[in-house]
């Protein structure tokens, strides 16, 4: 029996053209691989493996005569392209979808404000939109004020009655009409009926790809598919919630006249006596405001949705319920700064 009397540490790397050229027939220990063949004395050995750095220790001597090479090292580092920046925190962060949907809320209402101040308005589709929002949504706007004036006819007259303020009943319901009810009432119907569609509409030309073709025909998407809609929300609101205050009081004097033997004078009567002009007008402000909120998150919702026809309900769904939300707070915010300390409107109607 022979001793191994050297050790001769080889290094090669294995490609589909590199190859190690051999002095003496060899026994390849250790590899897996079926792609590799050599033939022999002076012949080339032509590995088929991809790239694949290993450590040999060649064995001169043998108990056979040949040579043999135990595989005793890999290189676990498949990946040979190094990595030229470090891995960091933020580089595999990405913001949450409700961060850079809100943050295009207010790029998108900046980008608004903008084009408008510039005059760049695109009037026809302006005019589209707003006989869509106005005309065409009047009908379920005073079919809804009518019945909500109705309902809470009931309450207040049946609770001032026992109390002998039926000459109150008027002034009460206009203040509660005016200030709250009609814009509020207004803006969740026009947010359920009109926003919805600005979602889905928009929403429908992202996924299909429409807003890239009129960025590729020279077309600001801003400019045609946004702006007129924000500016016919904002134009249409008010005048939808005049009317729903007028059908709003006509209906609830008309219930207290047929039910509750409280003539329609003496409602109007009361209203008149309670009514400033500075609730009318806090009232159109409101709807102007409701009507932005609606437009502008309905309208980036839309340009923001992602993932076929389940995005596009999705989106929808999303923006009439933050539409909604963002009605109320702003609601309490402008109720709180148009009617702070204690008020006398009502001191007139007793």
């Amino acid at each position: 029996m022979q001793t191994t009397s050297q050790l001769h540490p080889t290094y090669y790397f294995s490609s589909r053209r590199s190859s190690i050229r051999s002095n003496s027939s060899m026994k390849l220990g250790g590899w897996n691989s079926s792609q590799l063949g050599f033939t022999g004395r002076g012949q080339s050995l032509r590995f088929l493996t991809p790239i694949h750095k290993t450590r040999l220790f060649v064995i001169s001597d043998a108990d056979d005569g040949h040579a043999y090479a135990p595989v005793l090292e890999e290189d676990s580092n498949t990946n040979h392209v190094p990595s030229s920046e470090p891995e960091t925190f933020f580089s595999k962060w990405s913001p949450p979808k409700y961060l850079w949907r809100g943050l295009s809320v207010l790029v998108l209402a900046g980008q608004v404000i903008i084009q408008t101040l510039k005059g760049k308005v695109h009037w026809r589709n302006t005019l589209q939109q707003l006989e869509r929002v106005g005309p065409k949504s009047v009908g379920v706007c005073l079919l809804t004020s009518a019945f909500v004036g109705m309902a809470f006819t009931i309450q207040f007259v049946r609770e001032f009655t026992r109390l002998g303020l039926n000459q109150s009943v008027g002034g009460v319901l206009a203040l509660a009409f005016s200030r709250e009810l009609s814009p509020v009432v207004t803006s969740i119907v026009v947010a359920g009926r009109i926003g919805s569609a600005f979602a889905a509409e928009l929403g429908t030309m992202q996924v299909s790809e429409q807003t890239d073709t009129l960025r590729v025909l020279g077309s600001n998407p801003v400019d045609y598919l946004v702006t007129p809609r924000v500016i016919a929300s904002s134009l249409a609101l008010p005048f939808l919630t005049l009317m729903c205050f007028t059908v709003g009081m006509a209906s609830s004097a008309l219930l207290a006249d047929s039910v509750y033997g409280i003539s329609i004078n003496i409602i109007l009567d009361s209203a008149q006596r309670a009514l400033r002009s500075w609730d009318i007008i806090s009232a159109m402000i409101k709807s102007q405001v409701f009507g932005m909120i609606i437009s502008i998150v309905s309208c980036a919702w839309g340009v923001t949705t992602m993932g076929g026809a389940k995005g596009v309900g999705e989106s929808t769904t999303s923006a009439v319920v933050i539409s909604l939300v963002g009605i109320f707070m702003a609601d309490f915010a402008l109720s709180y700064c148009f009617f702070q300390g204690a008020g006398d409107s009502l001191k007139n109607c007793v």
